[in-house]
């Protein structure tokens, strides 16, 4: 599991400018991430985010979101099933009307 923490800026308001650090567990690199999606699937809430730099990027990552006390703790889906499904979700959501014959 990587460690996460979300930067403090009051001022965000959209989700597009939601933007989470990330490290690295094997490297400590720090990578800004920013939030383009969230859904709630089976009283479960996730996120998926594109790196902060490339927000023109169509590959994302996918992430469960926990609470411990008042921090939210953002975490790998390690359940094959679990990841398809929120997976499929998030791709109907964010390319559901994308027109791949053009």
């Amino acid at each position: 599991m990587a460690d996460f923490e979300k930067n403090n800026n009051e001022e965000v308001e959209e989700i597009g400018e939601i933007i989470y650090t990330l490290t690295d567990e094997e490297t400590g690199e720090e990578i800004d991430f920013q939030l383009i999606a969230s859904a709630t699937l089976d009283d479960v809430l996730y996120y998926a985010l594109i790196p902060a730099q490339d927000p023109e990027c169509d590959e994302y990552c996918i992430l469960r979101v926990t609470e411990d006390g008042e921090d939210l703790l953002l975490e790998s889906i390690d359940d094959d099933d679990e990841f398809e499904k929120v997976e499929e979700y998030f791709n109907d959501l964010l390319f559901g009307d994308a027109d791949y014959d053009a």
